[in-house]
């Protein structure tokens, strides 16, 4: 069955969500997901929207999604694409719609003249061979941290 990619629509929310929670079950943490509709709505199609996605469909249903915002490389001076999520559903791996998904992602950064994708990914996943199959690389002498929660309030001021 063929897989299409489109922008996401607002008509699309509900199953991003339900995919988004699919994710967060899939990497082991049901209970730190808490995106709603009206949540991703606003993100996407508010006033001053700062995330995009693509929806990847085959045989009129959606199977997979990309969420997406864009970073910046001060060292090229242009901006990049961060892949927030890539999510394809189970019964749609391998049908090529992650591949689909990444390369409308690479051909966003072609046109607009991006130098770079980029995405986090757990070590224990097995989408790291397909990652590596695209001939993505990782950052082995980078590491990710990340301030949230309590710690941010506080850095913040507000505990």
């Amino acid at each position: 069955m063929p897989v299409t990619i489109r922008r996401v629509r607002e008509s699309d929310v509900d199953a991003v969500v339900g995919m988004v929670h699919d994710l967060a079950e899939f990497e082991k943490a049901p209970q730190d997901c808490h995106l709603t509709a009206p949540q991703l709505h606003t993100a996407l199609f508010g006033d001053s929207p700062a995330l995009f996605g693509h929806i990847a469909e085959a045989g009129g249903q959606v199977v997979g999604f990309t969420l997406w915002f864009l970073n910046f490389s001060t060292w090229n001076g242009v901006h990049g694409i961060y892949l927030e999520d890539l999510y394809v559903r189970q019964q749609a791996r391998g049908s090529g719609a992650g591949k689909a998904l990444m390369t409308e992602l690479a051909k966003l950064c072609a046109e607009r003249g991006y130098s770079r994708l980029e995405w986090s990914v757990l070590n224990w996943n097995p989408a790291i061979e397909f990652y590596r199959s695209l001939g993505a690389v990782p950052m082995d002498e980078w590491s990710v941290y990340r301030l949230d929660g309590e710690p941010l309030r506080a850095l913040a001021g507000e505990v």
